[in-house]
């Protein structure tokens, strides 16, 4: 305890957290760059796509994710970056190191597969630096790239394959090549406006060769089909001038996706795994380049649409790898297939890298992240610090005093965790917990009782769980006796009704409800869908086979409710939306029902995704329609003022490129609204009539959106990024002419909960408890945010700035004068400062704030000022058991908050005061009844630490002195033994004094005995203002004595100043050289 608060006795800063304010949209509400807070969290990934490794650095990787973007590693997997944040996509298929410069990075966008749950992009980028910048490089419209590769002497002449687009024709598709480097592109492989190329191999010797596959596919909400006449492989020998396609060996008629691998060790070697009929379909093998096919095996993937890539050995052309559902490895080149070890691993994979130097070292990529082996698949290790999963849909819980998120993965479960905890390593993975398995949708706890969780999986699963017992019990209705089994979507809609928590309503072609917790149910519609047959639509403009490749898998049957809303105001008042474009309402309970199906301008049959009904008007809710699955990827929100009757369109704002898949109301204002769109987060405030960006945000998909009422704040469930808090979103109520208007505003300030950090998981950062990943905490304490229309600039900013628009304009810029320059000089920098008072006007705390322009947070850590001597030059980083210097912590009760600035030499204040309170966050025998009398007793010992600190760096002050006195008698011929004896005599004072103060030195370096000192008697009272418990009788005996002892020594200290200024007179009396601390007379 003594080592520790002797280490304290270096710093005095007062401890704040502030988040920096972004750049903000001059021309709309200045708040729009309000910082969000991930919570993570990482104890699983979303799914990777596809790796690249650098070459001469094997620490150094990058990961490309199907919905996160691009991640870079330099040291191996310890630490990641993320490159693309700020691109025009977020969905990666490829990624591409350059054989000619491994710093030269190519990310192909847009997922590779055809699954449900895809996300497309905006063509190639291309970044010169090792992804620090990047550009778009073209074939913005190819919507999903198959495959990137590289000439292998020419570093000027990529190729890439474009799918094109999933849900329409046209588009970029084909093989493209370019010759500058990819500046410009040439298609030199075209098949059709709804076939695309998804890969190709270029012959090693001679590039001119290239087999590529061609495949034809599309998806719409109601259907898949996967293959066609489009299907099939072609080979050039002439660099893409001409092409033929490939029969000799291979199946005939429609074929579906098909991988194609060359073997690093055999060059005229390719493997092929094709999706067909159940005759053609299977692992196929050439050597000689893809003249000649031989089938080696009727193994093809689990579904094709999700997988078919191969992957072969480097080192053993007859090892190949096929990704699927559990990864196949053939050890005879295609013949036999059989999984590898899938313990300790997810399943569904996507992507892999062979370590060239060592087989039995790979890599594999799927839907729960990265997974890394060294013995060939036996066993593996999970990298579980990329904060990367994808949610479909995500709900807060009222639990205190921090409430829960719990959301719905894509293939990794229903996950449960805290906003917050009250620990200083943050919300690690083991913070949260799996609600129900499987691909999970949108977990919700009874908002009455946060230990009861309703969770879902495919296809209307449903279990409730106790989160005490952890118990679940399956609750999803069964159809009655005679009736088909319920039509559920994929994503089964279910809510918990406003006006009864034992009230659930689930969605399948008919809405149901139960009264009883799910124990039973009833319904309370009849179909509610167009009841269409789906395979009497067509698709690419026909109607198909049943015999069409994989017609209608991976789909949900068309004609199901995909969401539903009730009334917070009037109960019955209901509304449902469904995968054909239908909204009904029943103003009845169900009991009748009014359909719609024309809303605006909204292509009919649009999916209905979101659906809310207001807080404020029960005549009023929102509708979101998601048309993405035909390939319109603009924002649809609607509202309605008049039940469903009528609909306008409220989207301007909003960008054209980017489905809107969520939206939510504010609780308090009517007119705030936000919305979650393909690529981020909007709000609105005045109820959808303009929209803008919330900038922080990366770019992402947004799928659900909820607001914890008790907090105020906004929970953001990603797909791709995890969860998102906007903590404490109250300021976007405050109106934007005001905000630009004020010199500044203070927005009201939260209450604050009183306890002490946990350290018991160790002083925080990534290396206790086996910890690879956290997530923020908000800041500990009183959040004060403000917004400042300008900055406080210094007459010199004023003056470069005023410089900087004459030389733009090519002006003249005029020399300052002397005075001028020497007033800018002098001039102290602008601060703010925030004041912080008691019940009764006393000042408790100041902390300062930025003063540049913008939104602003900062925090008061609940304590007083520390006592601690002032410190200007505090240590760069601090020993993990160390803590900056603080004060007594403030009691529970009634504060207030007043911000002021100082500015060209002159104080004022600028807003304020504020009204909060502290809130205990526990009690019992453990906390003391009166803390009022707690921190009185605390006060005093911070006196005691304040005099102590403060005696202990004057001697510090002391000993120095006299080191250069003693100097100065031997530079100073008048001075002699006399004066130097005396100065001896008070060091040895002072040593003295020391002892007393701080300990014996000499003994404690031997490691003997000695008395307590009066340093380590307070160090031991300041300990505990880390505890709200009564003052300890030995904390009193301890005070006691040290007050007495310090007593004497605060007089033995006066004595030797004193002393000492009467040797530094006569010194300077004698014409002594200069020390520190005396002040010079001219003799």
């Amino acid at each position: 305890m003594k080592a520790r608060w002797l280490a304290l006795l270096a710093l005095g800063w007062t401890s704040f957290a502030s988040i920096p304010a972004h750049a903000a949209d001059e021309s709309g509400h200045p708040l729009g760059d309000i910082p969000l807070r991930s919570i993570g969290p990482a104890l699983t990934s979303g799914r990777v796509a596809d790796f690249a490794f650098h070459p001469e650095q094997p620490q150094t990787w990058y990961v490309a994710m199907a919905s996160a973007g691009l991640w870079k590693t330099v040291n191996h997997g310890t630490t990641w970056t993320p490159l693309f944040d700020s691109q025009g996509s977020f969905a990666l298929g490829v990624v591409a190191l350059s054989p000619h410069d491994p710093n030269v990075v190519w990310v192909g966008t847009g997922e590779n597969n055809s699954q449900r749950s895809v996300g497309f992009g905006d063509g190639v980028y291309r970044s010169l630096d090792g992804g620090k910048s990047w550009k778009n490089m073209g074939l913005k419209d190819s919507a999903h790239i198959g495959a990137i590769r590289f000439h292998p002497t020419d570093p000027n002449v990529i190729y890439v394959a474009a799918m094109g687009p999933l849900w329409n024709s046209g588009g970029d598709r084909g093989l493209y090549r370019s010759d500058d480097g990819g500046d410009s592109w040439e298609r030199i492989l075209e098949i059709d406006q709804d076939t695309g190329i998804y890969d190709f191999a270029l012959h090693p010797d001679d590039p001119d060769v290239i087999v590529a596959s061609s495949y034809q596919r599309r998806r719409h909400v109601w259907t898949l089909i996967n293959g066609g006449p489009g299907g099939g492989i072609h080979k050039t020998l002439d660099g893409g001038k001409t092409w033929r396609k490939i029969g000799g060996g291979l199946p005939g008629g429609d074929l579906g996706k098909i991988g194609i691998t060359a073997a690093p060790s055999e060059p005229a070697m390719l493997y092929a795994i094709i999706e067909a009929d159940a005759k053609g379909r299977g692992t196929y093998r050439s050597k000689d380049f893809g003249e000649s096919w031989e089938k080696r095996s009727g193994y093809a993937s689990g579904g094709a649409q999700y997988y078919h890539e191969l992957i072969v050995d480097p080192n053993d052309a007859d090892r190949v790898y096929s990704m699927d559902t559990f990864t196949q490895v053939s050890e005879d080149g295609g013949k036999s297939f059989s999984p590898i070890s899938f313990v300790y691993k997810h399943v569904d994979d996507h992507a892999m890298w062979i370590d060239p130097n060592t087989s039995d070292h790979f890599f594999i990529g799927g839907d729960g992240g990265i997974y890394e082996t060294w013995d060939r698949g036996q066993t593996w290790r999970h990298v579980t610090n990329l904060p990367t999963v994808q949610y479909y849909r995500a709900t807060p819980d009222n639990d205190v005093p921090f409430y829960n998120v719990c959301a719905g993965t894509q293939d990794n479960h229903s996950h449960c965790g805290p906003s917050q905890t009250r620990f200083t390593d943050g919300i690690t993975n083991a913070d949260w917990w799996i609600a129900q398995f499987g691909d999970g949708f949108k977990p919700q706890s009874d908002p009455s009782d946060p230990n009861t969780v309703y969770a879902q999986y495919q296809h209307g699963g449903l279990i409730r769980m106790d989160r005490v017992s952890g118990e679940r019990t399956s609750i999803a209705p069964v159809a009655p006796e005679g009736q088909l089994a319920y039509n559920w979507n994929w994503n089964t809609p279910l809510i918990i009704s406003p006006h009864s928590s034992s009230r659930l309503y689930m969605g399948a072609e008919r809405l149901l409800r139960s009264d009883d917790r799910g124990n039973s149910w009833r319904e309370v519609s009849p179909d509610l869908t167009r009841q269409l047959d789906r395979n009497q639509l067509e698709v690419m403009g026909r109607v198909w086979s049943v015999d069409a490749i994989a017609k209608n898998a991976s789909t949900s049957i068309y004609g199901a409710l995909i969401a539903i809303a009730e009334s917070p105001i009037t109960e019955g008042l209901l509304f449902v939306g469904t995968d054909d474009g239908l909204i009904q309402v029943s103003e009845n309970g169900g009991e009748s029902w009014r359909r719609s199906d024309r809303f605006a301008t909204v292509p009919e049959m649009s999916l209905i995704e979101d659906l809310i009904a207001s807080h404020h008007d029960d005549n009023v809710v929102y509708m979101v329609v998601d048309n993405h699955k035909r390939g319109d990827h603009k924002p649809y929100v609607l509202k309605s003022s008049d039940r469903g009757n009528s609909w306008r369109l409220i989207v301007k704002g909003l960008p054209d490129r980017g489905a809107a898949h969520t939206i939510i109301e504010d609780h308090v204002s009517p007119n705030l609204l936000f919305v979650g769109t393909e690529f981020g987060l909007y709000f609105s405030v005045d109820g959808g009539g303009q929209w803008q960006e919330l900038s922080s945000l990366p770019t992402i998909a947004v799928r659900d959106l909820e607001i914890q009422r008790r907090e105020n704040d906004l929970v953001v469930g990603t797909f791709g990024r995890g969860i998102y808090i906007l903590d404490d979103y109250t300021p976007l109520r405050t109106a934007a002419q005001s905000l630009k208007s004020a010199e500044a505003t203070l927005f009201a300030v939260r209450d604050a909960w009183r306890f002490l950090p946990d350290n018991r998981r160790g002083w925080g950062g990534l290396g206790d408890w086996g910890n690879r990943y956290a997530a923020e905490n908000p800041p500990y304490g009183a959040v004060f945010s403000y917004y400042l229309p300008e900055s406080l600039e210094t007459a010199q900013q004023k003056r470069q700035k005023a410089e900087q628009a004459l030389a733009k304009e090519g002006k003249d810029t005029p020399y300052p004068s002397w005075d001028a320059l020497r007033a800018e000089d002098a001039e102290e920098a602008p601060s703010l400062t925030f004041t912080v008072r008691d019940e009764n006007g006393n000042v408790v705390a100041r902390v300062n704030g930025p003063t540049s322009k913008g939104f602003h947070r900062v925090a008061w850590d609940l304590r007083y000022s520390a006592p601690d001597p002032v410190n200007l030059t505090p240590p760069a980083q601090l020993a993990p058991w160390q803590s900056p210097p603080q004060g007594p912590l403030a009691v529970a009760g009634s504060y207030s908050v007043s911000l002021s600035k100082r500015h060209r030499g002159v104080s004022s204040e600028l807003a304020g005061p504020v009204s909060f309170r502290i809130k205990p966050l526990f009690g019992g025998k453990n906390f003391a009844e009166d803390q009022a009398a707690v921190l009185s007793f605390q006060q005093n010992s911070a006196e005691l630490v304040r005099t102590v600190t403060a005696a202990i760096a004057k001697l510090d002050e002391i000993d120095g002195r006299i080191n250069h006195l003693l100097k100065a008698v031997e530079l100073t011929g008048a001075a002699g033994e006399t004066q130097a004896s005396a100065i001896r005599a008070i060091q040895n004072r002072s040593r003295d004094l020391r002892t007393a103060m701080t300990g014996d030195a000499s003994l404690n370096n031997r490691y003997a005995r000695t008395p307590t000192s009066i340093a380590a008697r307070v160090g031991g009272l300041q300990s505990n203002w880390g505890s709200q418990a009564d003052v300890t009788t030995t904390d009193r005996q301890s005070y006691a004595i040290a007050k007495t002892q310090l007593d004497g020594a605060l007089t033995n200290l006066s004595a030797v100043e004193q002393d000492l200024r009467g040797v530094e007179q006569q010194l300077e009396q004698l014409g002594a050289p200069g020390t520190p601390g005396r002040l010079p007379q001219r003799r």
